[in-house]
């Protein structure tokens, strides 16, 4: 949980692929405004390749691609708004989000962060690092992920969240120069963005139950929300 809160349990999966499918489309319609074609645009492939990888309707996507390349006639014009502040128990986190209406989002983040505490710009951050999270998965047998990140430039790597995939941690600048370079050292990658890790994430175990319930409810209240994008936890493990 310590870079990235993911809902648990069969129920909220299956809600959170709904969610999943409509934040992938901001995605692809964010990416689009820098062409329609995934050919010559790698932030848009990248993008594509989760949303089949998820099976994403095909209508869907390409919907999705049209209208952020401003081929539908409709304006897109989505803003990117980072909120910080502490679940719970002093747990803290940073929720990224795509909106096209901050004035609708702002009060929203506010009441969700009752249970919790909303801070303001800087005052959670400056404990998070933030940095490019690649995943991806060996093209071929006996790729080396250790040998791949050296020569790729990656910071570390470390298991992904599907059996097989190893997620590459690079500085946030390198993040499009270790995309490109990881497919000549054997990786297919999957997914490529910036995203936040903690510096001190605290320990799960210092949390009773009921603690650490009251923790995944409210944390599964923010990710709920239709304009969140993703949610970083500084918790371990």
């Amino acid at each position: 949980m310590g870079a990235q809160w993911k809902a648990k349990g069969k129920a909220a999966a299956a809600d959170a692929r709904g969610k999943l499918f409509g934040r992938l489309a901001k995605d692809i319609m964010v990416a689009a405004r820098g062409g329609a074609d995934p050919g010559s645009n790698s932030r848009l492939r990248l993008v594509v390749e989760q949303a089949r990888k998820v099976s994403m309707p095909k209508d869907t996507l390409d919907r999705a691609i049209k209208k952020g390349a401003g081929l539908t006639g409709e304006t897109v014009n989505f803003e990117h708004v980072i909120y910080e502040g502490f679940a719970p128990h002093r747990v803290p986190l940073m929720v990224e989000c795509l909106t096209d209406n901050v004035n609708r989002t702002a009060p929203e983040m506010r009441v969700l962060f009752r249970k919790g505490q909303l801070g303001t710009s800087g005052s959670v951050s400056w404990d998070f690092n933030h940095l490019g999270l690649i995943e991806a998965e060996p093209a071929a047998a006996g790729a080396d992920p250790e040998l791949a990140a050296i020569e790729a430039g990656a910071q570390d790597f470390e298991p992904g969240e599907e059996e097989g995939t190893t997620l590459f941690l690079t500085d946030a600048t390198d993040l499009d120069l270790v995309s490109k370079a990881l497919p000549a050292q054997g990786f297919t990658v999957l997914s490529a963005k910036l995203g936040y890790r903690a510096k001190n994430p605290v320990d799960p175990a210092s949390l009773s139950p009921e603690q650490l319930e009251e923790v995944e409810n409210f944390l599964a209240a923010i990710d709920g929300n239709d304009d969140v994008q993703n949610v970083f936890v500084g918790l371990a493990g």
